[in-house]
């Protein structure tokens, strides 16, 4: 009977020291994989950028255009949505700029 628990015991502590093997290499894998997601989600950065930046710029011209009607129609709130759309203009450039500067790319 002791030696029945002694290879319980010993299958068991071998059992352990596999699984602990395992995640020590797994989480060396792991490292690899989250320097390689960085990389990814990094070289998505510039293009994202650059798209926030042509949207701004579109939105800057539909804004020009709703202005101007307004302005000829001889609207009150003028100011208003020229405030509106020059706003989000420059929302959509700082946010481009400050995540362009925050992640150091």
């Amino acid at each position: 009977m002791k030696t029945n628990r002694i290879n319980r015991r010993s299958l068991l502590l071998l059992a352990f020291l596999l699984v602990a093997s395992s995640v020590k290499v797994w989480s060396q894998d792991g490292a690899a994989g989250i320097q390689e997601a960085d990389s990814q989600v990094r070289s998505y950065f510039e293009p994202g950028t650059n798209l926030m930046y042509a949207i701004g710029a579109v939105l800057g011209l539909v804004g020009a255009v709703k202005v101007f009607q307004k302005w000829n129609g001889g609207d009150q709130d003028t100011g208003k949505v020229a405030s509106a759309w020059f706003g989000s203009c420059i929302f959509l450039v700082v946010v481009a700029t400050v995540l362009q500067s925050f992640f150091g790319l």
